[in-house]
């Protein structure tokens, strides 16, 4: 096992974490995006990989100096993976749900895996018990659905995540808070129940930053895990440095 410095370069921000034997020993928001800022990480943590998975823009001098100064690899469609993808092409799959599929398959093999990522948006990803990758599902995350009503109305104010909110909304805040939140736990609860009838021997996975307001109020066992994603990208660090 091997010292590995993951990158997530998120929608919403970009992240970085060092693991040692599958664990998270320390984890950084990268607020500066430029390559220094990578530079002095990589120098401050020393580690013996590199990985990086990005949905976003960022500079191509990043890849370049963490290739030419560490054992480095970026997430792509050439990665080595350690499950199969049936549903649709590789190329075409983003990478940060290549690290969820891939911790699922090393975390655990020969189940049925629900991984629900609740960040920017909710992603419903599927790994059958032979590692298979069948598919899923994307909605728009909690932040998207406020903003959009926000947006998309004359009068309708921002609203902001909150679970102290009466089941009747009294006023317009309180009707948005209560339309949102409602809405997104009975999405969950309804996709949980139809995997669940569907297929046995199921175990979900709930992951992303907005776990936190869900994990204790769904009504299946599940996993929270707020460090899944960066296990994934070590799994596949093993497989491809």
């Amino acid at each position: 096992m091997m010292k590995t410095l993951c990158f997530d370069f998120g929608n919403t921000r970009r992240k970085a974490a060092i693991l040692d034997q599958r664990a998270v020993v320390e984890e950084f928001v990268i607020v500066e995006p430029g390559v220094e800022h990578i530079q002095k990480l990589v120098r401050e943590t020393m580690p013996e990989r590199t990985i990086l998975a990005s949905v976003i823009y960022h500079e191509p001098a990043i890849e370049n100096w963490l290739a030419e100064h560490t054992r480095f690899h970026h997430v792509s469609a050439d990665s080595r993976l350690n499950f199969e993808i049936v549903a649709g092409k590789k190329e075409t799959i983003g990478t940060d749900r290549i690290a969820l599929l891939a911790a699922a398959a090393d975390l655990y093999p020969q189940k049925n895996v629900l991984i629900i990522s609740l960040g920017t948006c909710v992603t419903y990803n599927f790994l059958n018990q032979n590692a298979q990758f069948l598919g899923g599902a994307i909605s728009p995350g909690l932040d998207l659905r406020f903003r959009s009503m926000h947006d998309h109305t004359a009068l309708l104010p921002i609203a902001e995540p909150d679970w102290n909110y009466p089941l009747i909304g009294y006023n317009t805040h309180t009707n948005l808070v209560s339309g949102v939140m409602n809405g997104m736990l009975g999405e969950l609860e309804y996709t949980i129940e139809q995997y669940d009838q569907r297929f046995g021997n199921l175990v979900v996975v709930l992951t992303g930053g907005r776990a936190p307001y869900f994990a204790s109020r769904l009504k299946k066992r599940i996993f929270a895990d707020s460090h899944f994603l960066f296990k994934g990208l070590y799994a596949l660090s093993s497989l491809n440095s």
